[in-house]
Protein backbone atom coordinates (compact mmCIF):
# COMPACT_ATOMS: atom_id res chain seq x y z
CA UNK A 1 0.00 0.00 0.00
CA UNK A 2 2.95 2.35 0.24
CA UNK A 3 4.01 1.48 -3.51
CA UNK A 4 2.17 4.95 -5.08
CA UNK A 5 3.57 7.66 -2.68
CA UNK A 6 7.00 5.76 -3.40
CA UNK A 7 6.79 6.17 -6.81
CA UNK A 8 6.32 2.91 -7.86
CA UNK A 9 4.13 2.07 -11.10
CA UNK A 10 3.95 -1.56 -10.32
CA UNK A 11 3.36 -3.90 -7.79
CA UNK A 12 3.48 -7.96 -7.01
CA UNK A 13 0.96 -9.20 -4.80
CA UNK A 14 1.36 -12.99 -3.77
CA UNK A 15 -1.38 -14.88 -2.39
CA UNK A 16 -0.41 -18.39 -4.33
CA UNK A 17 0.44 -20.18 -0.77
CA UNK A 18 -3.59 -19.78 0.02
CA UNK A 19 -5.94 -22.53 -1.46
CA UNK A 20 -7.58 -21.34 -4.92
CA UNK A 21 -10.42 -19.55 -3.82
CA UNK A 22 -8.55 -17.25 -1.35
CA UNK A 23 -5.72 -16.34 -3.56
CA UNK A 24 -8.11 -15.55 -5.97
CA UNK A 25 -10.27 -13.35 -3.31
CA UNK A 26 -6.90 -11.73 -1.95
CA UNK A 27 -5.77 -11.15 -5.35
CA UNK A 28 -8.93 -9.60 -6.48
CA UNK A 29 -9.16 -7.11 -3.97
CA UNK A 30 -5.33 -6.54 -4.37
CA UNK A 31 -6.20 -5.50 -8.30
CA UNK A 32 -9.15 -3.48 -7.47
CA UNK A 33 -7.53 -1.25 -4.75
CA UNK A 34 -4.15 -1.03 -7.09
CA UNK A 35 -5.83 -0.62 -10.39
CA UNK A 36 -7.38 2.58 -8.46
CA UNK A 37 -4.27 3.77 -7.24
CA UNK A 38 -3.22 3.57 -11.16
CA UNK A 39 -0.74 0.55 -10.13
CA UNK A 40 -0.25 -2.43 -12.72
CA UNK A 41 -0.50 -5.31 -10.45
CA UNK A 42 1.18 -8.68 -10.96
CA UNK A 43 0.02 -12.24 -9.13
CA UNK A 44 1.60 -16.04 -9.05
CA UNK A 45 -0.60 -18.59 -9.62
CA UNK A 46 1.00 -22.56 -9.11
CA UNK A 47 3.44 -23.33 -6.14
CA UNK A 48 7.00 -22.56 -6.93
CA UNK A 49 8.67 -23.46 -3.26
CA UNK A 50 11.51 -21.99 -2.02
CA UNK A 51 9.99 -19.37 -0.11
CA UNK A 52 10.89 -18.51 3.56
CA UNK A 53 13.40 -20.88 3.47
CA UNK A 54 10.86 -23.96 2.27
CA UNK A 55 11.99 -26.56 -0.16
CA UNK A 56 11.67 -26.43 -3.64
CA UNK A 57 8.34 -28.39 -4.64
CA UNK A 58 8.90 -31.54 -7.11
CA UNK A 59 8.25 -31.16 -10.17
CA UNK A 60 5.60 -34.03 -10.04
CA UNK A 61 4.32 -32.46 -6.55
CA UNK A 62 0.03 -31.66 -6.42
CA UNK A 63 -0.10 -27.85 -7.32
CA UNK A 64 3.60 -27.78 -8.36
CA UNK A 65 2.17 -26.47 -11.86
CA UNK A 66 0.26 -23.86 -12.92
CA UNK A 67 -2.88 -25.41 -14.56
CA UNK A 68 -3.69 -23.41 -17.94
CA UNK A 69 -7.42 -23.48 -17.76
CA UNK A 70 -7.20 -22.58 -13.84
CA UNK A 71 -5.09 -19.81 -15.11
CA UNK A 72 -7.22 -18.47 -17.51
CA UNK A 73 -10.36 -18.08 -15.29
CA UNK A 74 -7.77 -16.53 -12.59
CA UNK A 75 -7.03 -13.44 -15.05
CA UNK A 76 -9.80 -13.44 -15.80
CA UNK A 77 -11.56 -12.96 -12.42
CA UNK A 78 -8.62 -11.34 -11.10
CA UNK A 79 -7.89 -8.65 -13.45
CA UNK A 80 -4.25 -8.99 -12.88
CA UNK A 81 -2.13 -7.55 -15.18
CA UNK A 82 0.95 -10.24 -15.51
CA UNK A 83 1.15 -13.53 -14.14
CA UNK A 84 3.76 -15.71 -12.12
CA UNK A 85 3.42 -19.00 -13.58
CA UNK A 86 4.90 -22.37 -12.12
CA UNK A 87 6.74 -24.18 -14.94
CA UNK A 88 9.93 -25.64 -13.07
CA UNK A 89 11.74 -23.04 -11.23
CA UNK A 90 11.58 -22.41 -7.88
CA UNK A 91 12.34 -19.48 -5.60
CA UNK A 92 15.52 -19.49 -3.81
CA UNK A 93 17.46 -21.67 -6.03
CA UNK A 94 21.68 -21.03 -5.78
CA UNK A 95 22.29 -23.61 -8.69
CA UNK A 96 21.47 -23.76 -12.04
CA UNK A 97 19.46 -26.86 -12.48
CA UNK A 98 16.18 -26.15 -12.90
CA UNK A 99 14.42 -27.81 -16.20
CA UNK A 100 11.53 -25.89 -17.16
CA UNK A 101 8.51 -27.50 -18.85
CA UNK A 102 8.41 -25.60 -21.88
CA UNK A 103 5.18 -27.70 -23.92
CA UNK A 104 3.58 -26.24 -20.57
CA UNK A 105 4.42 -22.72 -20.75
CA UNK A 106 3.57 -23.05 -24.56
CA UNK A 107 0.11 -24.24 -23.47
CA UNK A 108 0.09 -20.77 -20.92
CA UNK A 109 1.21 -18.49 -23.23
CA UNK A 110 -1.45 -19.42 -25.94
CA UNK A 111 -4.22 -19.44 -23.19
CA UNK A 112 -3.24 -16.01 -20.76
CA UNK A 113 -3.39 -12.46 -23.07
CA UNK A 114 -1.09 -10.91 -19.89
CA UNK A 115 2.23 -11.22 -19.98
CA UNK A 116 3.89 -14.54 -18.17
CA UNK A 117 6.69 -13.94 -15.83
CA UNK A 118 9.20 -16.80 -14.47
CA UNK A 119 10.04 -16.15 -11.08
CA UNK A 120 13.13 -18.37 -9.47
CA UNK A 121 15.01 -17.83 -12.42
CA UNK A 122 18.61 -17.48 -11.14
CA UNK A 123 18.12 -21.46 -10.68
CA UNK A 124 17.21 -21.63 -14.46
CA UNK A 125 20.18 -22.28 -16.88
CA UNK A 126 20.87 -19.81 -20.18
CA UNK A 127 19.26 -21.99 -22.55
CA UNK A 128 16.34 -22.89 -20.80
CA UNK A 129 15.71 -19.35 -20.00
CA UNK A 130 16.09 -18.72 -23.85
CA UNK A 131 13.81 -21.17 -24.49
CA UNK A 132 11.45 -19.69 -21.94
CA UNK A 133 11.60 -16.22 -23.55
CA UNK A 134 10.87 -17.37 -26.78
CA UNK A 135 8.18 -19.51 -25.41
CA UNK A 136 6.43 -16.58 -23.87
CA UNK A 137 8.11 -15.30 -20.68
CA UNK A 138 8.12 -11.55 -20.77
CA UNK A 139 9.86 -10.84 -17.08
CA UNK A 140 12.55 -13.06 -15.43
CA UNK A 141 13.09 -12.29 -11.95
CA UNK A 142 16.78 -13.02 -10.33
CA UNK A 143 17.40 -11.77 -7.18
CA UNK A 144 19.19 -14.71 -5.73
CA UNK A 145 21.46 -14.62 -8.47
CA UNK A 146 22.33 -11.01 -7.78
CA UNK A 147 22.49 -11.88 -4.02
CA UNK A 148 25.23 -14.47 -5.21
CA UNK A 149 27.00 -12.16 -7.18
CA UNK A 150 27.25 -9.55 -4.43
CA UNK A 151 27.91 -11.69 -1.72
CA UNK A 152 30.40 -13.55 -3.32
CA UNK A 153 32.52 -10.78 -4.36
CA UNK A 154 32.52 -8.71 -0.88
CA UNK A 155 33.71 -12.35 0.43
CA UNK A 156 36.61 -12.42 -2.10
CA UNK A 157 37.14 -8.90 -1.13
CA UNK A 158 36.82 -9.28 2.93
CA UNK A 159 38.81 -12.26 2.07
CA UNK A 160 41.91 -10.63 0.30
CA UNK A 161 41.92 -7.52 2.81
CA UNK A 162 41.42 -8.88 5.88
CA UNK A 163 41.82 -5.53 7.84
CA UNK A 164 38.89 -3.91 5.93
CA UNK A 165 36.24 -1.91 7.66
CA UNK A 166 35.00 0.42 5.50
CA UNK A 167 32.00 -0.66 3.65
CA UNK A 168 32.32 1.60 0.97
CA UNK A 169 34.65 -0.66 -0.58
CA UNK A 170 33.27 -3.92 -0.08
CA UNK A 171 29.89 -2.50 -1.24
CA UNK A 172 30.73 -1.43 -4.01
CA UNK A 173 32.81 -4.38 -5.48
CA UNK A 174 29.73 -6.09 -4.49
CA UNK A 175 27.59 -3.86 -6.35
CA UNK A 176 29.86 -4.16 -9.29
CA UNK A 177 29.48 -7.92 -9.54
CA UNK A 178 25.71 -7.22 -9.64
CA UNK A 179 26.04 -5.02 -12.92
CA UNK A 180 28.26 -7.34 -14.60
CA UNK A 181 25.49 -10.43 -13.49
CA UNK A 182 22.80 -8.08 -14.47
CA UNK A 183 25.07 -7.42 -18.13
CA UNK A 184 25.46 -11.26 -18.38
CA UNK A 185 21.67 -12.05 -17.76
CA UNK A 186 20.20 -9.48 -20.00
CA UNK A 187 22.83 -10.77 -22.99
CA UNK A 188 20.75 -13.96 -22.37
CA UNK A 189 17.21 -13.10 -22.74
CA UNK A 190 18.51 -10.92 -25.74
CA UNK A 191 20.00 -13.78 -27.25
CA UNK A 192 18.21 -15.31 -30.22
Amino acid sequence: RQAPDAGFSSVMYDAARLPYADNLAATKAAVDWAHAQGLWIEAELGRLGGKNGEPPLDAHAPGARTDPTEAHAFVTDSGVDALAVAVGSSHAMTTRTATLDHDLLKRLAATLDVPLVLHGSSGVPDDELTAAVAGGIAKVNVGTALNIAMTGAIREFLAAHPEAVDSRKYLSVGREAMVRAVADIIGVLRAP
